[in-house]
């Protein structure tokens, strides 16, 4: 070949990338939109039939909802330009910097939203959750993304920030973001009929566990295109790394669902599948802000930690904080989040340079994580208890208590999910 041909060669082999990171961007982000289906199987699987009619208007909600709530306003909230310090960017109504990034970006925003919705089942409104499931994609979860993604505060050394702060695809901004939202929701709807007896929970049985273990395996298939596709790009090195993510989220994975059979095997003398469920997506949760910063072996304990932190967490927010999470959304998603963004500061590392405390990177990774992780709840948290404050004063947040032992289904939609015996239930009624 000719020496006058290699800059033609060179640029056609940057075309041929691009296009190939276009294709990865969106193969991935079908992936993620196909994790809804697979959240409507566990909170559905995990809670009463009467509700999985509501369920699913819930998940249906989410995502179209959230793609054009975030199409008209939040990815300008989340991309547009620098608007003051890092901590608000904007670029106009309907802003777009590529119909592939702004749907990959799209269904992250929707998978934010569809946090909250196990948490609450069973006894919110259908239309206040409409409401909300609107302020966080179009509000909440796209100004907080900019502070990480498109260079705002938390990338700024010269300020507070002793280290820039890494979240790869999301710990905090999308799963902690959710998490401490779902608290709040949680603690403000109130408990399930029935959950707490003489201030002690009572175990409300999931009515199809078979569901809810297709959910967790649809959204463990789904999260390779989650972390994997925030690698953005493909091709040469970006394959290479895109590869490695995949790989130490499925490690990570895995090590959570042994470390929830494992711990509840012991404390119970029989491995649970609803804490080996949790404790899968608790490990997902776990090396989704370090999976482009964390060894094989990194991941693996990252993801063992997590499925063991999610198992006493779900217990501590019922029996402690008196909280029902119908699903553990909040200590899935909120408290697996936030150790999986910690944790970067204690063995992460970059390439193969330890940035963590525990492998010679000192403390400034881990303070800078630590500013990321304080944050994001304490923005989650504020804004959500604004805007479910200002719903509850005004048209209500919850069902009222005939509805809520009737069904939402019935009751909030005219519907159930399965005929026979529920028919004649609601007849009879």
């Amino acid at each position: 070949m000719s020496i006058l041909n290699l800059p033609l060669l060179i640029q056609d082999t940057a075309a041929v990338e691009g296009d190939m990171g276009m294709m990865w961007m969106l193969i991935s982000g079908i992936l993620v939109f196909f994790m809804q289906a697979g959240f409507f199987l566990v909170e559905s699987g995990m809670t009463d039939s009467k509700n999985a009619v509501n369920i699913a208007m819930k998940n249906f909600l989410d995502i179209a909802v959230g793609s054009l709530a975030f199409w008209f306003i939040g990815y300008s909230l989340m991309y547009g330009a620098d608007q003051g310090g890092g901590f608000f960017h904007w670029g106009g109504f309907i802003f777009s910097q590529g119909a592939a990034d702004l749907f990959f970006q799209t269904v992250f925003a929707a998978t934010t939203a569809t946090i909250v919705s196990g948490a609450v089942a069973g006894r919110t409104k259908y239309t206040t959750y409409a409401i909300f499931s609107i302020v966080l994609t179009a509000f909440i979860y796209p100004i907080a993304g900019g502070w990480e993604w498109n260079g705002g505060w938390l990338n700024n050394t010269d300020g507070i920030m002793p280290a820039e702060f890494i979240d790869f695809a999301g710990s905090s901004i999308v799963h902690s973001v959710g998490g401490w939202a779902a608290l709040i929701a949680a603690w403000m709807v109130g408990p399930r009929i029935g959950k707490f007896l003489d201030g002690k929970p009572v175990e409300m049985h999931g009515h199809n566990q078979m569901y809810a273990t297709l959910g967790v395996f649809i959204l463990w298939l789904g999260w390779f295109g989650f972390n994997g596709g925030s690698q953005l790009a493909w091709g040469g090195d970006d394959s290479i790394a895109a590869s490695q993510v995949i790989l130490v989220t499925n490690l990570a994975a895995s090590a959570g669902a042994l470390g929830g059979l494992l711990l509840t095997w012991i404390k119970n003398g029989k491995p649970n599948l609803s804490m080996t469920l949790n404790g899968a997506l608790a490990g997902l949760v776990s090396i989704t802000a370090g999976c482009g910063n964390m060894s094989e072996g990194g991941a693996v304990l990252a993801g063992l930690v997590g499925g063991i932190l999610v198992v006493f967490a779900i217990g501590f927010v019922e029996k402690t904080l008196k909280i029902d999470d119908a699903v553990g959304a909040i200590s899935v998603h909120g408290v697996c989040g936030a150790w999986g963004t910690l944790v970067i500061g204690l063995w992460g590392i970059d390439g193969d340079t330890g940035i963590g405390l525990l492998n010679g990177g000192g403390a400034a990774q881990l303070g800078a994580q630590a500013i990321g992780v304080l944050a994001y709840a304490a923005w989650a948290i504020g804004l959500s208890f604004i805007a479910l404050y200002i719903m509850k004063k005004t048209i209500g947040l919850r069902v009222t208590e005939k509805e809520e032992i009737a069904g939402l289904d019935w009751t909030e939609h005219g519907s159930i999910a399965y005929h026979g015996k529920r028919q004649r239930e609601i007849e009879e009624e």
